[in-house]
């Protein structure tokens, strides 16, 4: 008996993982999936630098959110110049100033992305170019 027990104890410990697990696996395994905001952002600005261009690159939270993103770019763009309003050029030329409007920048489309579609879309932001003058 104590055989049987320790058999069927050691073929429940080789079974398989479960297939919720195996889809958690996938999805964590999946590619990224990025969406660029074009053409490139072109603001004027208050203080330090005068004017500002920048490309983003938006990391989705998942390749279905792409679609999303690209339906509800106008409003994206549109918080985006609307961010750079609030913002010092000075502040802009530095590191810290930067990824504190890119922080700010993931928060706002969001916040955007789940008032539009039930779901935020955005995992991360990044600036792919980023001259200000």
């Amino acid at each position: 008996m104590r055989k049987l027990l320790g058999f069927l104890s050691l073929l429940l410990l080789l079974q398989p993982a479960s297939p919720v697990h195996a889809e958690e696996e996938e999805a964590a395994k999946a590619p990224p999936a990025y969406f660029q905001l074009k053409p490139s952002i072109v603001s004027n600005l208050n203080g330090g630098p005068r004017y500002l261009r920048v490309d983003l690159q938006i990391l989705a939270t998942d390749a279905d959110a792409v679609p999303e993103l690209e339906t509800h770019a106008p409003a994206l763009r549109h918080e985006f110049l609307m961010l750079l309003t609030e913002q010092d050029g000075a502040a802009l030329k530095t590191p810290e100033g930067k990824e504190a409007l890119r922080k700010t920048a993931i928060t706002a489309f969001q916040k955007i992305m789940k008032e539009m579609t039930g779901k935020e879309a955005v995992k991360d932001l990044y600036f792919t170019a980023f001259y200000a003058r």
